[in-house]
């Protein structure tokens, strides 16, 4: 800050006289005076203060004038320069204020943004709620308020009218069980639809029970064939790792319920809620209680037992609750004895009209057990140990349980979204080629999906802006916005290369280290993120860092479920390990979101190349043939770089195709729930 003071006083004891200009002279008196200016300056500009004093008197002689004025242009100067000081300080002041402001804003948004989303998760739609009053009706029957046939009128009800009867209980849910029994028998009727009531018996669920691809399937179908009419349930174990933050209306069964295990019968506690919309039931086991009281799903030498015993306990449920399920759906080896159970126990117990459909995930886990295990549920071991039966195929004094599943199913689905069901045969059974090849006829290949709701660029909040195949504007916003977070150069054409993953081999790594080296040298822009914290992984990364000091790479350890949409929106090209991606589906929001999945090994006979004339592959698995399956790396730089017109062609053409759990994946169960229906 500058102080100056200007003070005029006269000089002598006492004022002189008053003088009155005169115009006669043409000159005002010449008063004796001093000037005294007090300077302090800012301390950043280095000028010091100081003492500047005119003294103008009668005796002053013109000398002195060219002194004055230099003093005061010095003055002035030293002024201007602090004036500019200050200025430029104001002007930083503007900026900072600026970019606080922006920052409160970004943070504002960002907070509506996680409310919008937890109210997404949180608000219950009118699925969430008719899985809701499924399972009070099912708590019904369990404390003998009614009987089976009065519940399966009720079930059936809220199946035809999904949508009215939601609304109509949405506000009565607190109701007691007695109260809501009332309103139940007051609801008017109508036509039958012709859905399927189908009830999943599995050992996984996203997002409240995630291992692997079982998880994300099973709700991510559930939910697409809930859209499409049908009436879906769920069936798990209680185990102590549940994440029940993600169980809407958790409550206790009141009602005794017990299961047959190892010659007696054995208390369970029954717990519902709803997952996404979808009716779960929980069953904890008393007697047994450290079956799933354990810190993991799977890996422990008694897992036939635990599975065992829950696949038992399920079909107890049923039979006690009433239930008449169209489709019993099982899967993997873990619930595959449900078949030989459901045949030779249950289907006289009210189930003549029920079918059995098993889903396997692959047929690398079989579980292979002594014969006399069997009996632990109820199942004669002299009776089932044949070759036609559960005899392994390899090793003939055991019994195969995903066998029991194959050979008791009315139809088996196979889950592959790149592979023929004869190439699944042949190459990928794992030892089953045999039992494969006798019952082919009920074998069904299905593509996996992913959730287009929440992985969709037109409507996703965590993008800083959203776009489609109409509108591509957002991606390059998209691209930059990561560039800027990762610190990597901000400039939308810079290629760059995602990649997520779950896991890598040796060889796959390999194969990367090879594309890093050749892609560095053209100035592309790589970006890595592990979904799976899990030694190898992290110290692949970690390699990569050292063995790569490139400005143009990032290499993230940690997934994070907000930076993975805007990797996948701000890429050009999506490496991938697999086309048949069952855990992330990778290559399925890649293409959503205008990137080119691209493998990392093209020439992998695994996904290089295709029986020709096999038609029984899925529409997935013949797309990927024609557009993206032998394109390398280096050769898709090169047509973004040098053909773009025909690269925007592939990219949109990619983002219009519906390859969600709604669109091939639901129709061809549809397809297998209707035919075994009317067997």
């Amino acid at each position: 800050m500058i102080t100056e003071m200007l003070s005029i006083s006269t000089i002598g004891k006492a004022p002189p006289p008053r003088t009155n200009f005169s115009p006669s002279n043409g000159k005002p008196p010449r008063a004796s005076c001093f000037i005294c200016c007090v300077r302090k300056n800012a301390e950043s500009n280095g000028s010091s203060g100081g003492l500047l004093q005119l003294q103008l008197g009668n005796q002053s002689s013109d000398e002195n004038v060219p002194q004055m004025r230099s003093g005061v242009r010095k003055l002035f100067r030293e002024a201007q320069q602090n004036i500019l000081y200050l200025n430029k300080q104001r002007i930083l002041a503007m900026e900072e204020l600026d970019r606080v402001k922006r920052e409160r804003r970004s943070l504002l948004d960002r907070i509506e943004q996680l409310e919008r989303i937890k109210l997404m998760y949180t608000r219950k739609d009118k699925f969430s709620i008719s899985a809701e009053l499924l399972l009070r009706i099912d708590s019904m029957v369990l404390t003998s308020l009614i009987g089976s046939k009065e519940a399966s009128e009720f079930r059936r009800l809220v199946m035809d009218s999904i949508g009215s009867i939601a609304d109509y209980f949405s506000q009565i849910m607190h109701k007691q069980d007695t109260e809501l029994l009332v309103e139940l028998r007051h609801f008017p009727r109508k036509s039958r639809k012709s859905g399927n009531h189908i009830i999943h018996i599995c050992t996984e669920m996203a997002p409240v029970a995630s291992v692997g691809s079982l998880a994300p399937y099973v709700t991510g179908l559930s939910r697409a064939l809930q859209r499409k009419g049908n009436l879906v349930e769920v069936i798990l174990p209680k185990y102590a790792s549940l994440n029940l933050n993600e169980v809407h209306g958790l409550r206790e069964v009141e009602a005794e319920f017990h299961s047959y295990f190892n010659g007696q019968l054995h208390g369970n506690r029954l717990w519902t809620g709803v997952v996404c919309g979808i009716g779960v039931t929980f069953i904890e086991p008393l007697y047994y209680s450290a079956f799933f009281g354990c810190e993991n799903i799977y890996g422990y030498s008694n897992d036939f037992e635990r599975f065992t015993y829950f696949s038992r306990a399920s079909l107890d449920y049923i039979v006690k609750a009433g239930k008449q399920p169209d489709v019993l759906h099982i899967h993997n080896w873990e619930t595959s004895i449900v078949g030989p159970l459901f045949w030779d126990v249950f289907v006289k117990q009210g189930l003549g009209g029920t079918r059995i459909m098993l889903t396997c995930q692959s047929f690398e886990s079989q579980c292979v057990e002594q014969p006399e295990k069997l009996a632990l549920c109820g199942l004669d071991p002299y009776g089932l140990h044949c070759s036609d039966r559960l005899q392994d195929n390899n090793n003939s004094h055991l019994v195969n349980v995903l066998k029991a599943g194959v050979v008791y199913s009315n139809n088996v689905i196979i889950m592959s979204s790149m592979q023929t069901k004869g190439q699944i045969i042949h190459a990928r059974s794992h030892g089953l080629e045999p039992t494969l090849t006798i019952h082919k006829d009920k074998l069904v290949v299905a593509p996996q999906g992913f959730n287009s709701s929440a992985w969709d660029p037109s409507v996703d909040k965590f993008l800083p802006q959203n776009y489609s195949a109409d509108n591509m504007k957002g991606k390059s916003v998209c691209k930059v916005s990561l560039q800027q977070h990762l610190g990597l150069q901000e400039k939308a054409s810079i290629v760059l290369v995602g990649c997520i993953f779950s896991d890598i081999s040796n060889i796959e790594l390999e194969n990367l280290k090879t594309l890093l080296w050749m892609a560095s040298r053209r100035g592309v822009q790589f970006v890595f993120m592990s979904s799976a914290q899990t030694p190898g992984l992290n110290s692949a990364l970690e390699y990569f860092e050292e063995e790569f000091k490139d400005e143009n790479m990032r290499f993230l350890n940690k997934y994070d479920e907000s930076l993975a949409h805007l990797v996948l929106a701000g890429s050009d090209i999506m490496l991938c390990p697999s086309f048949d991606d069952t855990v992330l589906q990778i290559p399925l929001k890649a293409m959503r979101y205008g990137a080119m999945p691209i493998l990392l090994d093209f020439t992998d006979s695994k996904y290089g190349h295709f029986v020709d004339g096999d038609v029984e592959g899925t529409e997935f698995s013949r797309y990927i043939k024609d557009t993206f399956s032998n394109m390398p790396l280096n050769q898709a730089i090169d047509e973004l770089k040098n053909n773009p017109s025909k690269w925007d062609k592939k990219i949109l053409d990619a983002m219009i195709k519906d390859f969600s759990w709604d669109a091939e994946c639901c129709d061809i169960h549809i397809s297998a729930y209707t035919a075994i229906k009317n067997l």
